[in-house]
Parts: structure tokens; sequence; C-alpha cells
């Protein structure tokens, strides 16, 4: 029997997804805990008008992660911290630094944890940095540290 689940089910899908369930295992777990509904016509419309809707809003999503990559990528992130003579710094530069500083120059609001650094930057001079936007979507931001 086709359903489409209205729930995670374990051992059988996720949300949303249309599959095959035994008739007994629909019509005394599933129906009764409202964990799906049978794929009547009515409903196959409406599930098909639902996952048009959200492949719609995915690739708006994808391009949205898109421009924000141009945007991005189209600018050099400069950041002053003290340093010494040497190139080294007196501490760190953190995920939640480069974050912040991105913030003021782009005015969009990025999260520290879509920052990807392998360990704090500790040296003056030119790094890139990854930052994951939306799925496989990340730019490659170039960073200029400064010592002050």
């Amino acid at each position: 029997m086709k359903v489409i689940l209205l729930k995670n089910v374990d051992k059988l899908g996720k949300e949303g997804d249309l599959v095959d369930a035994k008739s007994g295992y629909a019509r005394n777990f599933l129906f009764p805990n409202k964990a799906a509904v049978e794929a009547t016509p009515e409903n196959m419309k409406n599930w098909k008008e639902m996952k048009a809707k959200e492949a719609a809003d995915e690739a708006a999503r994808i391009a949205e992660a898109e421009e924000q990559k141009k945007q991005l990528e189209s600018k050099v992130v400069d950041l002053k911290a003290k340093g010494g003579a040497n190139g080294k710094l007196f501490g760190a530069i953190t995920a939640k630094d480069i974050a912040d500083r991105m913030n003021d120059i782009f005015g969009v609001k990025i999260d520290k944890k879509k920052i990807v650094l392998a360990e704090n930057i500790k040296t003056t001079g030119k790094h890139q940095v990854v930052v994951k936007l939306y799925g496989d979507v990340s730019a490659d931001v170039d960073l200029v540290i400064d010592a002050e």
C-alpha cells in the first residue's frame, strides 16, 4: 500500500516521502498514530504541490547563497590585532573575530560556526578561510591580518 509519511518513521522513511508499507502496518500503526496518510489521488496532488514548493524554496536558497558567495569573494577582509615585530600575534584570530568583522564589512549576519578554520590564526599576513553558506555552496574569503 502506498502511503505519504507525515512524520519520520524508523526503517521506513522521512517526513514527506512516498513509500510502500504493508497494509496491516499502515492501518494498525501509521494511520492511528497520524504518521502517514493513504496515497489517494487527492493526497498525491497535494503531495506533488508540496514537493514542487519545497524544490522552488531550495532553489531560491541556493541562488541566495550564490549571490552571497559572490559578495563575500569580491572583497578582502582586513583585521587588526596586537602582534610583535616578527609577524606573530599576541593571541589568535578566531572564527568569532572573523565573523564579527565580516558582519561589519558586508552587513550580513554570518554565523561563526560557518567559518571553517583548521586552527586559529596566529600570524599576520594573507590567509584564506572558507565560509560555508548553504549546502554545498561555500565561499573562499581572503583575509589580511595586520599587527597593531
